[in-house]
């Protein structure tokens, strides 16, 4: 089974794939924090409430998903830290080969580009809840799936020994 490494998030990383939602560099308030994409008229947005599960009750992953006709953003409501998939296009399905996943801090959203090849939201030690924005009409083209090779994420090693230490010394 494939495995990939979690990388931190950065704003340069993530471009092709959406906006890195961060605090307003100068309060109150950023407007256009993020690209907003609608090409259905009869689409309407839907403010929807996600519970999101540890990444390691979700492994392997067996598919993406993308929002061909809408961006689709995620705000942590109650989340430490998660963990973004994503993949670039390539002929209509995603590119396997250039599969990333990110590790984002609990106080930043995220927004997907219209198109964006993602996987489900995941979080990293306990369940977490987003607030989700997607333009949807209720038809099958609201999102498209795609099966992948059964794929393993993983923290970075010095993390997992980390996580590894503080589990033993809570034990004692």
């Amino acid at each position: 089974m494939r495995t990939i490494t979690i990388a931190e998030m950065t704003t340069e990383a993530f471009a092709p794939y959406g906006d890195l939602l961060r605090a307003p560099a100068t309060p109150p308030r950023q407007d256009q924090a993020g690209t907003m994409q609608n090409t259905r008229p009869a689409a309407r947005a839907n403010l929807a409430l996600i519970h999101s599960e540890p990444m390691d009750q979700l492994m392997p992953l067996r598919r993406l998903e993308r929002h061909l006709h809408s961006n689709q953003a995620f705000l942590p409501l109650a989340v430490e830290a998660y963990v973004v998939v994503v993949a670039p296009d390539r002929d209509g399905r995603p590119d396997e080969a250039r599969i990333q996943a990110f590790r984002v801090p609990g106080h930043a959203g995220i927004n997907y580009r219209a198109g964006a090849w993602h996987a489900h939201m995941m979080t990293l030690q306990a369940p977490g809840t987003f607030a989700m924005i997607v333009h949807e009409d209720g038809t099958e083209a609201d999102c498209d799936f795609a099966a992948i090779a059964p794929l393993t994420v993983v923290l970075p090693q010095s993390a997992q020994e980390n996580g590894r230490r503080l589990r033993d010394l809570e034990s004692l």
